[in-house]
This record gives C-alpha cells, sequence and structure tokens, in this order.
C-alpha cells in the first residue's frame, strides 16, 4: 500500500532525479583507474557517452509510456532495471562489457530523470512550477557535492568497482522509497492510449511547437557545455595538472555548491522579473564564461583561473536549467511525459556528442573543453533568441 508523501514530495522527487548525478559525477575521479584496469584509455570517455546515448533514447520510451501507463509503474520498473545494470557494471570484465552496462543502466535511470520533471507538470505551472523544480534541484543538488567526493574516497582505499556497488545500493533505495511512498500524479482522465505511430506523431508535434523546441534547443547546448566539462575535467586537473582525486572532487563540489546557489536564487529571479529574461540573463552570463574560459585556455595560466572560468559557468548552468525546461513544458501539461523525454533526450543528445567531440579534439590541455563550450553557449544564445513569448500563471 502507498503511503503518498505531500509535504517532503520535492524531497522525495529530488532524490530520484539525483540518480542521474550519482551515476555520472560519483565515478569521474576514478577515470584514470579505470583506463588502467581495462586497458584502454578511452573506456572513460566511451562508457560516459553511452550513458549519455541511453539516457536520450530511455527517455523518449519512458515519457511515452509514463503517458499511456502513469507515471508510477514506467518509474519502478525503470529503477529496477538500473539496479540491475548497475550490478553488471561492478562486475564488468573489459571496456566493452562496462560500455553495454552502462548503456543499459542509463535505459532505467532515465525514468527517474524525466518522471519527477513531469510530475512537477502535472501539478503545476509557470514560476509555481519554476519553485517546485528549484527545490527539487536544492535536493538533487547535493549529489554533485557528495558524489565526487565519495568516489574520490573510494578510489583512495578500494577498487573503482566499489563506487558501482554504492550506485546500485542508490538504485535499490530509490526503488524501495518509489514502492512505499510516492503515488501516481496522472490521473486515469488524463492519460492517453496511443499507439507507438501515435506516439510518433506526438513527438512530431512537440517539436514542430516554437516555445517548446527554442526553448529545448537552449536546455540542449547548456547540457552540451555542462557535459563538455564533465568529460573533460578529469583529465585536465588529475592528469595534466597532477591534483590528487580528492582535490578535483572537492573543485567539483564547490562548483556544484555555487550551482545550487544559482537554482535557488532563480525562483525569486523567474518571479520579479519573469522566465524570459532570466533566461536573456543567463545565456549572456555563459556566453561571457565560455569566452573567458577559451582565452584562459590560449595563454595558460595553470589550473587555478581554469577552475575560476568553470565556476562562473555555473549561473548559467543553474538558471538555464529550470527556466528552460518550464518554457518548453508551458504549452503540453497534457502530455507532460512526452514533453519531458523530448527535452530530456535533446539534452543527453547534446551532451553525448559534446563528450565526444571533447574526447576526438583531446590534446593534453583544456583548449577542446574551453571551445566546446563556448561553441555551445553560442548555439544557446542562437536558440533564445527565436524564442516566442509566454504568459504564465502567477506563483502561488
Amino acid at each position: 500500500m502507498v503511503r503518498p508523501v505531500t509535504k517532503n514530495l520535492p524531497a522525495l522527487l529530488g532524490f530520484l532525479i539525483a540518480i542521474g548525478p550519482v551515476s555520472t559525477d560519483m565515478y569521474l575521479p576514478a577515470f584514470p583507474d579505470i583506463a588502467r584496469d581495462l586497458g584502454s584509455a578511452a573506456a572513460p570517455q566511451y562508457s560516459l557517452a553511452a550513458y549519455f546515448t541511453g539516457l536520450a533514447i530511455g527517455q523518449m520510451t519512458m515519457g511515452a509510456l509514463s503517458d499511456r501507463l502513469g507515471r508510477r509503474g514506467p518509474l519502478l520498473a525503470g529503477l529496477l532495471i538500473y539496479t540491475l545494470a548497475t550490478i553488471g557494471c561492478l562486475v564488468s570484465w573489459d571496456m566493452r562489457s562496462l560500455v553495454v552496462f552502462r548503456f543499459l543502466s542509463a535505459l532505467g535511470a532515465a525514468a527517474g530523470t524525466i518522471l519527477p520533471r513531469a510530475m512537477v507538470r502535472d501539478l503545476a505551472d509557470g514560476p509555481a512550477a519554476a519553485k517546485l523544480l528549484s527545490k527539487l534541484m536544492l535536493v538533487m543538488g547535493v549529489a554533485p557535492i557528495t558524489a565526487p567526493m565519495l568516489g574520490a574516497i573510494v578510489v583512495s582505499f578500494a577498487s573503482w568497482r566499489m563506487i558501482f556497488g554504492i550506485c546500485a545500493l542508490y538504485g535499490l533505495i530509490a526503488l524501495v522509497l518509489t514502492w512505499f511512498y510516492l503515488p501516481d500524479t496522472l490521473p486515469l482522465a488524463r492519460r492517453t492510449r496511443l499507439g507507438m505511430g501515435a506516439v510518433l506523431v506526438r513527438y512530431a508535434g512537440i517539436a514542430r511547437e516554437r516555445a517548446f523546441i527554442t526553448h529545448a534547443t537552449v536546455g540542449m547546448f547548456n547540457a552540451a557545455a555542462l557535459f563538455a566539462y564533465l568529460a573533460a575535467t578529469p583529465q585536465i586537473f588529475i592528469n595534466l595538472y597532477g591534483w590528487h582525486v580528492v582535490g578535483y572532487a572537492l573543485l567539483f563540489g564547490f562548483n556544484s555548491i555555487a550551482y545550487i546557489g544559482f537554482s535557488q536564487i532563480n525562483p525569486w529571479l523567474a518571479s520579479r522579473y519573469g522566465i524570459a529574461p532570466v533566461i536573456n540573463m543567463a545565456v549572456l552570463s555563459l556566453l561571457g564564461a565560455c569566452a573567458l574560459l577559451a582565452v584562459l585556455a590560449l595563454h595558460p595560466l595553470g589550473a587555478l583561473p581554469i577552475a575560476g572560468g568553470l565556476l562562473l559557468c555555473e549561473a548559467g548552468f543553474g538558471l538555464l536549467t529550470p527556466n528552460a525546461l518550464v518554457g518548453a513544458m508551458s504549452r503540453h501539461q497534457a502530455h507532460a511525459g512526452s514533453a519531458s523525454a523530448l527535452f530530456g533526450t535533446l539534452q543527453y543528445t547534446g551532451g553525448a556528442l559534446a563528450g565526444l567531440l571533447v574526447g576526438v579534439l583531446a590534446d593534453g590541455t583544456a583548449k577542446p573543453m574551453a571551445f566546446v563550450m563556448l561553441a555551445c553557449a553560442l548555439g544557446a544564445l542562437l536558440a533564445a533568441r527565436a524564442r516566442p513569448s509566454l504568459v504564465f500563471a502567477p506563483a502561488e
């Protein structure tokens, strides 16, 4: 029997969304160990790209299923798949097996990534939805702070495989909490009964809607810049500048605190100035930070200036994510699961491509990361300029 939470709903949904950063950020400090143990310098990069690809594909599937079956069933199924596949990562024996299990785990994690956001849209819109999303991000934001530190501690005293054991335990806890405490937020009357062909038509219709595609493209380029940062920084700070894994984890955690801080002032900014002006400000902030980072990469002054440039990027990351999502989903309450899925698919497709591009262009410096991030910031600016005006209900 489900004992639905009310007051603590943002905490529970935030815990579920955090499965994403837990699954990526915790094993970043282990990249050098994974490459050495599996005999492939590319193994970590390929496994991260496989994870992003699995998230992109899984979100399309989970979104459509949740609009048809409700949020709760697909969420439970996804968490089960994630937990089992993560155990597979723990016992992986070579690069290929790790890549396959990471892909499968991402298919399941996709449910935890998008369905809580669809639940937010089931319950709220406009600034009210931005406020609820920011509460989720406060809870979710604990993961990027603690996960790299925990991963660094693990690889300092044990095998990198233990990281996947911890991730599997996290998935199991999420599964239990969902089973006992999370009700379905999509009433039977609002569920769809669409076949595969109709689902594809729905996705095409959502993608053609201007408010969705422009805001989603902003979110895609923002995520691509962030994932380029994720893919490149272990090599830059651990290999290039010789930082200890704990030092890298502390840097990552400090930047995550900045990310949370900006996401938490977002409700006040959105209520006072509106979502559209906040997006405009955040895009310009991200572009300026990435331009500075590119200059620093061309004229290297050491690790700390690069770290400072990345810190400045957190303003754009923290403000663009919730506002782009609210703007994209503003006209899609009737099929919030599909809209959330398509938004997430674009995010992780962009992330996978950016991560692979950073790997292909890798030259042992910070330049590939910096210029990929700058290109993404320019793309976000162009998409933001193409958005239509939207009117939201006032926040309660």
